[in-house]
């Protein structure tokens, strides 16, 4: 697609990576977009805004007060001036002031007075980016609408390897592409009706207690979001989470795993497609006690029988036009044990990963899947964050419906 005449501000924070941005200014010049630059005070001690003026073709933004000129609105021309804002790369110290309004520089005053799209390439330390307070500052920048490319897990100027490195250039330009591309055509699910589980499911015990797992929803409510974006109309159920719905989603709320199968039943009839990322109970109790069970001297028996399979019952009410899409978590043989639930529950696709493999586990928020489909050779994605797993999953699933007769 040509960026022909698309206006674009790209932010620098002070990070190793400010040394690839120019690559990518680079290419956003010669796809024809009109490219403005700013950077913190952090930023110039990586990069110089010379090297910066010279890819960009224009003088950089830097000083909130600058000598010798008309700056008293400067940041507001510039808030409405883009198109679209990418903050690259995106430090922790940045991310912080954005999700609690702090504008002590020109960059964070323009990013707080422009109501244009803002998309953020993390870049940081492993330590920093698995911090509690940065993975907080990101869910309330997720909830308030910013959008994010990365991180990635790689090696660290510090001879560190893990979560926190910046994408490269030409991935953040297709992301850059995608957006415009996503805004001058019909959307790949405009028209389709999704229906996205998430979460886990409670089984109760007695009235204070119940049999669960460490699901956080996170990769479901992810999909919800990537199918919105890609225009779907979205159904999201979920079990108990302490997640904030997309906005756009018919959420509906469920606590068991009979709840979710009939919620799931009531809502599969006017679907396209069904992706099943909840991870409901495969057991229940036989009984529940009506009162909380007292400790006594002796051990406590529990006695539990099979829930329903809702990806197996559901996938045998498929029509033609529908897709099934389920999730398998196994810790052995993962892809054996996945493609064998694909055949057993007539699937068109199932989605595997490895809780033990390294940041796939659980209330991570990056994942490394494996696609397997019925006659094809599984697709191993590499580790990446659970919205870029998202985002290509729903990608995936536009294509299959696309090949479905209506």
């Amino acid at each position: 697609m040509s960026l022909k005449g698309k206006k674009i501000i790209i932010g620098l924070t002070g990070g190793i990576a400010c040394y690839k941005i120019p690559y990518l200014v680079r290419y956003l010049v010669k796809g024809g977009a009109k490219v403005r630059v700013m950077m913190t005070d952090h930023a110039t001690k990586f990069i110089t805004p010379l090297t910066m003026e010279t890819v960009s073709r224009h003088p950089v933004y830097h000083d909130m007060f600058a000598d010798r000129e008309y700056v008293s609105t400067q940041h507001i021309e510039l808030a409405h001036w883009a198109d679209l804002f990418v903050v690259a790369p995106a430090t922790a110290n940045v991310m912080a002031k954005m999700a609690h309004g702090i504008c002590d520089d020109l960059l964070t005053t323009v990013l707080c007075a422009t109501p244009k799209p803002i998309v953020l390439a993390p870049a940081m330390n492993p330590g920093m980016w698995h911090n509690k307070i940065t993975q907080r500052n990101l869910q309330i920048l997720k909830e308030l609408g910013y959008r994010f490319i990365g991180p990635a897990e790689g090696e660290m100027a510090e001879e560190q390897v893990g979560m926190g490195r910046m994408v490269e250039p030409a991935e953040l330009f297709e992301t850059v592409k995608q957006f415009f591309a996503a805004g001058s055509k019909k959307k790949a699910l405009s028209g389709h009706r999704v229906l996205v589980t998430a979460g886990p499911c409670r089984e109760a015990i007695d009235p204070v207690r119940f049999i669960s797992n460490r699901s956080s929803g996170k990769m479901g409510f992810a999909i919800a979001q990537a199918a919105i974006d890609l225009g779907a109309d979205v159904t999201l159920i979920s079990g108990p989470t302490s997640l904030t719905p997309p906005i756009g989603a018919e959420f509906k709320a469920v606590e068991t795993t009979e709840q979710m199968h009939k919620a799931v039943v009531e809502a599969f009839g006017k679907t396209d497609c069904l992706i099943m990322a909840a991870a409901p109970s495969d057991f229940t109790p036989t009984a529940v006690a009506k009162q909380k069970i007292k400790r006594g001297s002796g051990s406590l028996e529990l006695e539990l029988e099979p829930t329903a399979d809702i990806l197996k019952d559901i996938a045998r009410r498929k029509k033609p036009r529908q897709i099934v899409v389920g999730f398998a978590l196994e810790t052995e043989h993962e892809e054996e044990r996945a493609r064998k639930k694909l055949i057993e529950k007539r699937l068109d696709m199932i989605v595997v990963n490895n809780p033990r493999s390294k940041g796939a586990g659980f209330e991570h928020d990056t994942n490394r899947v494996t696609l397997i489909r019925p006659k094809r050779q599984p697709e191993r994605w590499p580790l990446t964050s659970k919205d870029e797993v998202a985002r290509r999953l729903v990608e995936y699933v536009a294509k299959m419906l696309a090949g479905k007769k209506r």
